[in-house]
């Protein structure tokens, strides 16, 4: 009785360890969130006891820059293009029924983001601290321009809302606050995933930078006070 109870338990397990084998996985997103940031601006002091960290000391009075957004995949794909068609198909993804954007969201799904605790200066030409999408204009391989916009992010698509857009789709340029030219250069190595990331940092300055495929585009920045 007991062997047949065992048998019958096992059998049991058995069946449910088969069944959960055969359950569909969970839905991944082509283009995973993502987040990159640094902070600036701050002193490493020595506190009354040391600290859980590289040195033993605190980071005191740092602001935060950062910029969240999508993250899609390469998968073999050709990313820009060349020639005439140069950063055309880039624009032209996730909306059906609508006009390709004019620029690129230089990301995936919503407005890629930028939110700076400080004033950010591009050369001659200065973010104020806040909230901001960030968009890239591919005018030719080496002629990439960085936009710094105030317009708001759509969190869900929504055609009927006119003050906030869904990554670039009806873009203007009326709320820009910077366009700022990039350095663009050929990688020796080829990135799969897109990523922003912040690259060369001191305490107050830095290269904020978009890497994809064999492409790096960067902007120089200082950060204000």
């Amino acid at each position: 009785m007991v062997r047949t109870l065992t048998l019958g338990l096992s059998a049991l397990g058995l069946a449910g360890a088969v069944a959960i084998a055969q359950q569909p996985a969970p839905a991944r997103s082509l283009s995973p969130d993502g987040a990159t940031q640094t902070q600036v601006l701050g002193t490493w002091t020595k506190g009354e006891r040391p600290a859980f960290t590289l040195g033993r000391e605190n980071y005191v009075g740092g602001k935060w820059i950062e910029i969240t957004y999508g993250r899609p995949l390469q998968r073999g794909r050709d990313l820009f293009g060349s020639g005439a068609n140069y950063g055309k198909a880039i624009n032209d993804v996730g909306t059906a029924n609508l006009p390709a954007p004019p620029v690129w969201r230089a990301g995936a799904n919503v407005s890629t983001r930028l939110k700076t605790d400080v004033p950010l200066v591009f050369g001659d030409k200065t973010v104020p601290a806040g909230d901001y999408s960030l968009f890239i204009d591919l005018n030719g391989p080496t002629q990439w321009t960085l936009i710094v916009s105030r317009w708001a992010a759509q969190t869900k698509f929504d055609p009927n809302d006119k003050n906030a857009l869904w990554g670039a789709y009806g873009y203007t340029a009326d709320k820009d606050v910077a366009r700022i030219p990039m350095r663009v250069e050929s990688l020796p190595f080829g990135v799969e995933q897109l990523t922003w990331s912040f690259l060369d940092m001191t305490n107050d300055s830095g290269r904020v930078a978009l890497m994809w495929g064999r492409t790096l585009a960067s902007a120089s920045f200082k950060a204000g006070s």
